[in-house]
């Protein structure tokens, strides 16, 4: 089981009088844009296309149950229930060009004897040997926008007349994200 949907907002739902944190998920109908075949390309996939983005899902790396589904024209939300664990994955909000200090937690220096400016720089950064630097080395660069994918997050409530998905917890990205939600 899975689909592709929008995340809309974060929020809070009473249940049984506890707070819950959710994320929205807007996960409106998608359509099965294609199918692959195993004879013609070499692999089983089935790809969703949820307003002309697409996103292919590989069958053998899915449960069993998906591929039921891929006879299908259109997956909904009706495909999920409440209380079922999903696999969400989305991009990251980027946060832009950032120092090691941001970027991977970094100390920083002391800020006396002599440390005028230099808190917030990395320190050094090589030996002397080789002359160069070693791939690998944290250094400043582009923090975020990336691909997170978070595991175990449940179902809490399901809203199949809106096309909403409310989710424990948070979920990576800004809002009008892609977000692709698996079933375990």
């Amino acid at each position: 089981m899975f689909i592709l949907g929008k995340k809309v907002k974060m929020t809070q739902i009473w249940k049984d009088d506890k707070v819950i944190p959710v994320t929205v998920v807007e996960a409106k109908p998608n359509k099965v844009a294609y199918l692959r075949i195993k004879e013609k390309d070499g692999y089983e996939a089935v790809c969703l296309d949820l307003d002309n983005k697409k996103k292919e899902f590989r069958l053998d790396k899915l449960n069993p149950e998906a591929k039921n589904l891929i006879n299908k024209e259109i997956i909904d939300v009706s495909v999920f229930k409440e209380g079922d664990k999903v696999i969400v994955s989305s991009i990251s909000k980027g946060k832009g060009f950032t120092g090691v200090v941001k970027r991977h937690g970094f100390g920083g220096g002391p800020k006396t004897h002599g440390q005028k400016n230099r808190w917030r720089a990395p320190g050094s950064i090589g030996p002397t040997a080789p002359q160069h630097i070693f791939k690998g080395r944290k250094m400043a660069g582009r923090a975020g926008n990336e691909r997170v994918t978070i595991k175990n997050l449940e179902i809490v409530k399901v809203e199949p007349e809106n096309n909403i998905l409310m989710l424990k917890g948070a979920i990576a990205g800004k809002r009008g994200t892609l977000v692709e939600i698996r079933k375990k």
